[in-house]
Protein backbone atom coordinates (compact mmCIF):
# COMPACT_ATOMS: atom_id res chain seq x y z
CA UNK A 1 0.00 0.00 0.00
CA UNK A 2 1.16 3.58 -0.88
CA UNK A 3 1.07 5.93 2.28
CA UNK A 4 0.02 9.25 2.15
CA UNK A 5 2.93 10.90 3.17
CA UNK A 6 5.12 11.68 6.50
CA UNK A 7 3.05 12.24 10.30
CA UNK A 8 4.87 12.91 13.04
CA UNK A 9 3.66 13.31 16.65
CA UNK A 10 5.53 13.95 19.75
CA UNK A 11 4.42 13.42 23.42
CA UNK A 12 6.42 14.53 27.03
CA UNK A 13 7.33 11.28 28.93
CA UNK A 14 4.70 11.74 31.74
CA UNK A 15 5.34 7.15 32.59
CA UNK A 16 2.42 4.99 32.62
CA UNK A 17 -0.19 6.15 30.35
CA UNK A 18 -3.89 6.53 31.42
CA UNK A 19 -6.99 6.64 29.42
CA UNK A 20 -6.96 9.93 28.58
CA UNK A 21 -3.80 9.84 26.88
CA UNK A 22 -5.42 6.55 25.33
CA UNK A 23 -8.18 7.81 24.15
CA UNK A 24 -6.56 11.46 22.63
CA UNK A 25 -3.59 10.29 21.05
CA UNK A 26 -2.52 6.74 21.15
CA UNK A 27 -5.15 4.97 19.81
CA UNK A 28 -5.04 7.61 16.29
CA UNK A 29 -1.54 6.92 16.74
CA UNK A 30 -1.99 3.42 15.94
CA UNK A 31 -4.52 4.11 13.36
CA UNK A 32 -2.47 6.46 11.36
CA UNK A 33 0.00 3.33 10.82
CA UNK A 34 -2.16 2.52 8.00
CA UNK A 35 -1.76 5.39 5.75
CA UNK A 36 1.62 7.12 6.76
CA UNK A 37 4.65 6.74 7.25
CA UNK A 38 4.65 7.46 11.03
CA UNK A 39 7.19 9.28 13.31
CA UNK A 40 6.79 8.95 16.91
CA UNK A 41 8.91 10.97 19.45
CA UNK A 42 9.41 11.24 23.16
CA UNK A 43 10.36 14.55 24.08
CA UNK A 44 12.25 14.02 26.95
CA UNK A 45 14.06 17.56 26.26
CA UNK A 46 10.94 19.32 26.37
CA UNK A 47 10.28 17.82 29.84
CA UNK A 48 12.96 19.39 31.44
CA UNK A 49 11.06 23.11 30.80
CA UNK A 50 8.64 22.45 33.68
CA UNK A 51 10.23 19.24 35.77
CA UNK A 52 11.72 20.43 39.13
CA UNK A 53 13.49 16.71 39.23
CA UNK A 54 14.50 14.61 36.62
CA UNK A 55 14.88 11.12 39.09
CA UNK A 56 12.53 9.56 37.12
CA UNK A 57 12.53 11.24 33.66
CA UNK A 58 14.62 8.06 32.65
CA UNK A 59 11.68 5.55 34.07
CA UNK A 60 9.22 7.55 32.66
CA UNK A 61 10.29 7.42 29.55
CA UNK A 62 10.92 3.67 29.27
CA UNK A 63 7.13 3.25 30.49
CA UNK A 64 5.77 5.33 28.07
CA UNK A 65 6.85 3.64 24.99
CA UNK A 66 6.21 0.55 26.56
CA UNK A 67 2.47 1.54 26.98
CA UNK A 68 2.78 2.28 23.26
CA UNK A 69 4.52 -0.53 21.86
CA UNK A 70 1.54 -2.53 24.16
CA UNK A 71 -0.97 -0.11 22.36
CA UNK A 72 0.49 -1.24 18.96
CA UNK A 73 2.84 1.21 17.82
CA UNK A 74 4.68 -0.94 14.80
CA UNK A 75 8.65 -0.05 15.31
CA UNK A 76 9.34 -2.43 12.26
CA UNK A 77 7.19 0.38 10.39
CA UNK A 78 7.17 3.35 12.28
CA UNK A 79 9.94 5.39 14.08
CA UNK A 80 9.98 5.25 17.42
CA UNK A 81 12.20 7.30 19.42
CA UNK A 82 13.80 9.25 22.51
CA UNK A 83 14.05 13.45 21.24
CA UNK A 84 17.43 13.95 22.94
CA UNK A 85 18.94 10.77 21.07
CA UNK A 86 18.66 13.42 17.88
CA UNK A 87 20.88 15.94 18.78
CA UNK A 88 20.05 17.68 15.79
CA UNK A 89 17.00 18.79 16.60
CA UNK A 90 18.55 21.20 19.14
CA UNK A 91 20.79 22.21 16.48
CA UNK A 92 17.89 23.23 14.58
CA UNK A 93 16.05 24.58 17.51
CA UNK A 94 19.27 27.14 17.50
CA UNK A 95 19.22 27.84 13.95
CA UNK A 96 15.08 28.75 13.70
CA UNK A 97 15.65 31.05 17.02
CA UNK A 98 17.49 33.22 15.14
CA UNK A 99 14.38 34.48 13.05
CA UNK A 100 11.85 34.17 15.95
CA UNK A 101 10.80 37.83 17.02
CA UNK A 102 10.79 37.43 21.04
CA UNK A 103 7.11 39.48 21.23
CA UNK A 104 5.94 36.51 18.73
CA UNK A 105 7.34 33.84 21.82
CA UNK A 106 5.89 36.49 25.03
CA UNK A 107 2.86 36.58 23.51
CA UNK A 108 1.71 33.14 23.32
CA UNK A 109 -0.77 32.20 25.54
CA UNK A 110 0.52 29.05 26.61
CA UNK A 111 3.62 30.82 27.52
CA UNK A 112 1.71 33.25 29.18
CA UNK A 113 -0.09 29.90 31.05
CA UNK A 114 2.80 28.47 31.97
CA UNK A 115 3.57 31.42 33.86
CA UNK A 116 1.05 31.36 35.64
CA UNK A 117 1.21 28.03 36.34
CA UNK A 118 5.27 28.39 37.21
CA UNK A 119 5.66 31.57 38.33
CA UNK A 120 8.95 30.57 40.15
CA UNK A 121 10.62 28.83 37.06
CA UNK A 122 10.14 30.69 34.14
CA UNK A 123 13.34 29.50 32.10
CA UNK A 124 14.41 30.37 28.84
CA UNK A 125 13.30 26.82 27.47
CA UNK A 126 10.04 27.46 28.44
CA UNK A 127 9.93 30.59 26.16
CA UNK A 128 11.82 29.17 23.22
CA UNK A 129 9.42 25.71 23.75
CA UNK A 130 7.40 26.43 20.51
CA UNK A 131 10.27 27.11 18.82
CA UNK A 132 11.83 23.52 19.90
CA UNK A 133 8.41 21.91 18.59
CA UNK A 134 8.53 23.34 15.51
CA UNK A 135 12.24 22.23 15.01
CA UNK A 136 10.69 18.55 15.82
CA UNK A 137 8.66 18.66 13.19
CA UNK A 138 10.48 20.11 10.34
CA UNK A 139 13.31 18.52 10.79
CA UNK A 140 11.82 15.31 9.10
CA UNK A 141 9.90 17.22 7.18
CA UNK A 142 6.49 15.75 8.39
CA UNK A 143 3.89 16.70 5.51
CA UNK A 144 0.84 16.46 8.41
CA UNK A 145 1.11 16.76 12.22
CA UNK A 146 -2.10 15.07 13.45
CA UNK A 147 -3.91 17.66 16.55
CA UNK A 148 -6.64 18.49 17.94
CA UNK A 149 -8.58 22.06 16.75
CA UNK A 150 -7.10 23.57 19.92
CA UNK A 151 -3.50 23.08 19.17
CA UNK A 152 -4.14 24.61 15.83
CA UNK A 153 -2.37 27.96 17.18
CA UNK A 154 1.01 25.48 17.95
CA UNK A 155 1.10 24.31 14.70
CA UNK A 156 0.33 27.88 12.78
CA UNK A 157 3.24 28.85 14.94
CA UNK A 158 5.46 26.41 13.40
CA UNK A 159 4.33 27.12 9.94
CA UNK A 160 4.58 30.86 10.20
CA UNK A 161 8.49 29.93 11.67
CA UNK A 162 9.04 27.70 8.53
CA UNK A 163 7.89 30.83 5.95
CA UNK A 164 10.52 33.26 8.01
CA UNK A 165 13.02 30.87 7.75
CA UNK A 166 12.62 30.50 4.02
CA UNK A 167 12.06 34.02 3.51
CA UNK A 168 15.12 34.73 4.98
CA UNK A 169 17.64 32.46 3.83
CA UNK A 170 15.72 32.60 0.30
CA UNK A 171 15.19 28.99 0.31
CA UNK A 172 12.49 26.31 0.22
CA UNK A 173 14.49 23.87 2.15
CA UNK A 174 11.72 23.80 4.93
CA UNK A 175 8.31 23.20 4.32
CA UNK A 176 5.43 24.00 6.11
CA UNK A 177 3.49 21.28 8.01
CA UNK A 178 -0.20 20.76 7.08
CA UNK A 179 -2.82 20.08 10.02
CA UNK A 180 -4.21 16.55 9.88
CA UNK A 181 -7.08 17.77 12.37
CA UNK A 182 -7.73 14.77 14.65
CA UNK A 183 -11.12 14.19 16.81
CA UNK A 184 -9.48 14.55 19.79
CA UNK A 185 -11.79 13.72 22.61
CA UNK A 186 -11.76 15.61 26.64
CA UNK A 187 -11.96 12.89 28.76
CA UNK A 188 -13.13 13.48 32.02
CA UNK A 189 -11.45 12.16 35.10
CA UNK A 190 -13.13 9.89 37.62
CA UNK A 191 -14.01 13.57 39.59
CA UNK A 192 -16.32 14.42 36.87
CA UNK A 193 -15.03 17.82 36.50
CA UNK A 194 -11.62 18.04 35.00
CA UNK A 195 -9.55 16.53 32.43
CA UNK A 196 -8.07 13.47 33.13
CA UNK A 197 -4.58 13.95 34.74
CA UNK A 198 -1.76 12.33 36.92
CA UNK A 199 -1.19 15.39 38.38
CA UNK A 200 -4.93 15.59 39.55
CA UNK A 201 -4.99 11.99 40.72
CA UNK A 202 -8.34 11.57 38.42
CA UNK A 203 -7.50 8.97 36.25
CA UNK A 204 -7.15 5.27 35.36
CA UNK A 205 -4.15 3.95 34.36
CA UNK A 206 -4.04 1.61 31.43
CA UNK A 207 -1.83 -1.03 32.87
CA UNK A 208 -3.49 -0.74 36.15
CA UNK A 209 -4.71 -4.52 37.21
CA UNK A 210 -8.43 -5.22 37.08
CA UNK A 211 -8.82 -4.93 40.58
CA UNK A 212 -7.37 -1.79 40.72
CA UNK A 213 -9.32 -0.39 37.53
CA UNK A 214 -12.59 -1.52 38.90
CA UNK A 215 -11.56 0.11 42.60
CA UNK A 216 -11.08 3.78 40.61
CA UNK A 217 -14.42 3.47 38.40
CA UNK A 218 -16.48 2.79 41.62
CA UNK A 219 -15.09 6.34 42.70
CA UNK A 220 -16.12 7.99 39.55
CA UNK A 221 -18.49 11.02 40.21
CA UNK A 222 -22.09 9.83 38.45
CA UNK A 223 -25.05 12.20 37.84
CA UNK A 224 -24.69 14.78 41.09
CA UNK A 225 -28.79 15.10 41.07
CA UNK A 226 -29.51 11.20 41.85
CA UNK A 227 -28.82 11.38 45.89
CA UNK A 228 -30.75 7.92 46.26
CA UNK A 229 -30.91 4.43 44.00
CA UNK A 230 -34.43 5.28 43.57
CA UNK A 231 -34.32 8.43 41.92
CA UNK A 232 -34.22 8.65 38.02
CA UNK A 233 -31.06 9.51 37.01
CA UNK A 234 -29.54 11.92 34.04
CA UNK A 235 -27.34 9.70 31.40
CA UNK A 236 -26.34 12.67 29.44
CA UNK A 237 -25.08 14.50 32.74
CA UNK A 238 -23.00 11.25 33.77
CA UNK A 239 -19.26 10.54 33.16
CA UNK A 240 -19.49 7.15 33.92
CA UNK A 241 -22.30 6.77 30.82
CA UNK A 242 -20.01 8.99 28.65
CA UNK A 243 -17.27 5.47 29.35
CA UNK A 244 -20.13 3.51 28.52
CA UNK A 245 -20.42 4.87 25.04
CA UNK A 246 -17.04 4.13 24.47
CA UNK A 247 -16.18 0.92 26.10
CA UNK A 248 -19.48 -0.77 26.29
CA UNK A 249 -21.94 -2.52 23.36
CA UNK A 250 -24.35 -0.62 22.12
CA UNK A 251 -27.40 -2.84 23.31
CA UNK A 252 -25.52 -2.34 26.63
CA UNK A 253 -25.38 1.50 26.08
CA UNK A 254 -28.97 1.62 25.22
CA UNK A 255 -29.82 -0.38 28.50
CA UNK A 256 -28.06 2.00 30.82
CA UNK A 257 -29.78 5.09 28.84
CA UNK A 258 -33.52 3.78 29.65
CA UNK A 259 -32.96 1.74 33.22
CA UNK A 260 -31.28 5.01 34.39
CA UNK A 261 -33.90 7.31 33.41
CA UNK A 262 -36.45 5.44 35.27
CA UNK A 263 -33.94 4.27 37.87
CA UNK A 264 -34.00 0.51 37.34
CA UNK A 265 -30.28 0.55 37.86
CA UNK A 266 -28.12 2.34 40.47
CA UNK A 267 -25.01 3.81 39.84
CA UNK A 268 -23.17 0.96 41.28
CA UNK A 269 -24.87 -1.22 39.11
CA UNK A 270 -23.67 1.12 36.17
CA UNK A 271 -20.54 1.15 37.59
CA UNK A 272 -19.61 -2.36 38.00
CA UNK A 273 -20.66 -2.42 34.07
CA UNK A 274 -18.53 -0.10 32.60
CA UNK A 275 -15.35 -1.47 35.29
CA UNK A 276 -15.93 -5.24 33.21
CA UNK A 277 -16.37 -3.89 30.05
CA UNK A 278 -13.39 -1.23 30.30
CA UNK A 279 -11.23 -4.62 31.50
CA UNK A 280 -12.68 -6.61 28.92
CA UNK A 281 -11.25 -3.88 27.06
CA UNK A 282 -7.99 -3.59 28.33
CA UNK A 283 -7.04 -7.09 28.77
CA UNK A 284 -5.40 -8.00 25.47
CA UNK A 285 -3.09 -4.30 25.83
CA UNK A 286 -1.93 -5.57 29.30
CA UNK A 287 -1.23 -9.22 27.95
CA UNK A 288 0.96 -7.40 25.57
CA UNK A 289 2.67 -4.87 27.89
CA UNK A 290 3.70 -7.98 29.92
CA UNK A 291 4.85 -9.70 27.18
CA UNK A 292 6.74 -6.79 26.28
CA UNK A 293 7.88 -5.61 29.47
CA UNK A 294 9.71 -8.86 30.24
CA UNK A 295 12.55 -7.94 28.04
CA UNK A 296 13.63 -4.48 29.14
CA UNK A 297 16.52 -4.28 26.54
CA UNK A 298 14.47 -5.24 24.09
CA UNK A 299 12.46 -1.68 24.78
CA UNK A 300 15.42 0.00 24.87
CA UNK A 301 16.73 -1.53 21.35
CA UNK A 302 13.75 -0.45 19.83
CA UNK A 303 14.15 3.36 21.23
CA UNK A 304 17.83 3.13 19.72
CA UNK A 305 16.75 2.00 16.41
CA UNK A 306 14.60 4.33 16.37
CA UNK A 307 17.09 7.44 17.11
CA UNK A 308 18.87 6.06 14.36
CA UNK A 309 17.21 6.23 11.56
CA UNK A 310 15.75 9.56 12.84
CA UNK A 311 18.99 10.49 12.92
CA UNK A 312 19.54 9.92 9.14
CA UNK A 313 16.36 11.90 8.17
CA UNK A 314 17.47 14.40 10.22
CA UNK A 315 21.02 14.42 9.14
CA UNK A 316 19.94 14.77 5.56
CA UNK A 317 17.59 17.54 6.40
CA UNK A 318 20.03 19.78 8.51
CA UNK A 319 23.03 19.62 5.62
CA UNK A 320 20.39 21.20 3.21
CA UNK A 321 19.36 23.81 6.35
CA UNK A 322 23.76 24.57 6.74
CA UNK A 323 24.02 25.20 3.29
CA UNK A 324 20.70 27.81 3.18
CA UNK A 325 22.35 29.69 5.94
CA UNK A 326 25.61 29.92 5.00
CA UNK A 327 27.13 27.36 7.41
CA UNK A 328 30.92 25.88 6.83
Amino acid sequence: MTKKGRVFSGARPTGRQHLGNYMGAIQNYVALQGEYDCIYCIVDLHALTTLETTLDLKQNTYEMALDWLAAGIRPEESIIFIQSHVPQVTELHTILSMVTPLGKLTDLPTFKDKVREQPHNVNYGLLGYPVLMTADIVLYKAGAVPVGVDQAPHLEFARETVRSFNYHYNTNVLIEPQMKVTQVPKVIGIDGQQKMSKSLNNHIELASTAKETEQRVMQMVTDPQRQRRSDPGNPDICNVFAFHKVFSSPEEVATVNTECRRAGIGCVDCKRMMARNLNQHLEPFRERRQQIAGNPDQVWAILDDGAQRARAIAEATMQEVRAAVGLA
